[in-house]
């Protein structure tokens, strides 16, 4: 499996988390709560986790094309869900 992490610094993780979980869990299966979320996509698996200063993201794929896919609809989603603060989502291998 391949594996990416991405920190984003923010005083509203948790409310991040939760927005995404719930927003994610329309279509795929979702497990959470207000510091830790899994999301489990066709592509790959997401794993969050919520704390006062930061949404640590973690996500695994079986290609390097899915991943990305991954890394793609959470960032998609992160920052329109956090439009005010602009997030800077970096990921790392």
């Amino acid at each position: 499996m391949l594996q990416s992490k991405a920190v984003v610094t923010t005083e509203h993780a948790s409310k991040y988390l939760q927005q995404l979980c719930k927003h994610f869990a329309h279509k795929v299966s979702v497990d959470y709560d207000a510091a830790r979320g899994k999301v489990d996509f066709p592509f790959g698996d997401c794993i969050m986790r919520a704390d006062e200063a930061a949404l640590t993201i973690e996500c695994s794929a079986k290609t390097d094309e899915e991943l990305a896919r991954a890394q793609n609809v959470i960032d998609d989603h992160l920052t329109r869900f956090a439009w005010r603060e602009k997030p800077e989502i970096a990921w790392q291998a």
